[in-house]
């Protein structure tokens, strides 16, 4: 009764380890963390134009706006990468540097 038992423990361990166990042996329950990128090269006035699809008269609400809906198109969040997010970030420092 007794070995029945004991051997009825070692198949459903056996189970849950080979279901569970290989899993969480490399996983501590976080998600793996992408290596960051470099940060962009810095974006002339005419490129950071281009990538928020803007012209030349730009002012700073306009650019704002442009920046909050590209980046929610191309933010790692949201299925974008976080080289575009950096991208579009550099362009608005750039526009709203130049508006000062």
């Amino acid at each position: 009764m007794i070995a029945k038992l004991i051997v009825a423990l070692a198949v459903a361990w056996a189970g849950w380890w080979l279901w569970q166990g290989p899993k969480k042996a490399h996983t501590s329950g976080r998600r793996p963390q992408a290596p960051r990128s470099p940060a962009p090269p810095p974006t002339d006035h005419d490129a950071a134009l281009t990538i928020l699809g803007l012209g030349a008269g730009a002012s700073p609400a306009d650019i704002r706006a442009a920046h909050r809906r590209l980046l929610l198109a191309v933010h790692p969040d949201h299925g974008g990468s976080a080289d575009l997010a950096q991208r579009v970030n550099a362009a608005r420092d750039t526009l709203l540097k130049r508006q000062d």
